[in-house]
């Protein structure tokens, strides 16, 4: 797994650099069952937002979850006295991207 926090702005502030990007990211996965020489989703044309495929990293987190063998709708933490979830209450496996 290689990945990003958040991606960077099309665009420069001030000419002093790109600022954080929410709106995209980029990840890498190789081995474990993930399908070779794929790509899932897409920005728009000025890699600001997402356009095609929109995947969030509670996506990541299951998916990853999922290669390992786990649930990630099973696994829970006790946090405070809660039972939560590493996915919260979202997270899908992305299929696509699955052997």
């Amino acid at each position: 797994i290689w990945t990003t926090e958040f991606g960077r702005m099309p665009f420069t502030q001030n000419s002093v650099g790109r600022d954080h990007n929410g709106g995209t990211f980029v990840t890498w996965l190789a081995g474990a069952g993930v399908q070779g020489g794929i790509s899932h989703g897409a920005s728009d044309d000025f890699a600001y937002q997402t356009a095609e495929r929109k995947t969030y990293c509670y996506d990541l987190h299951a998916t990853v979850l999922h290669l390992m063998g786990i649930d990630h709708e099973k696994l829970t933490v006790r946090n405070n006295g809660s039972d939560r979830r590493l996915t919260d209450v979202h997270g899908e496996v992305i299929e696509d991207i699955l052997k």
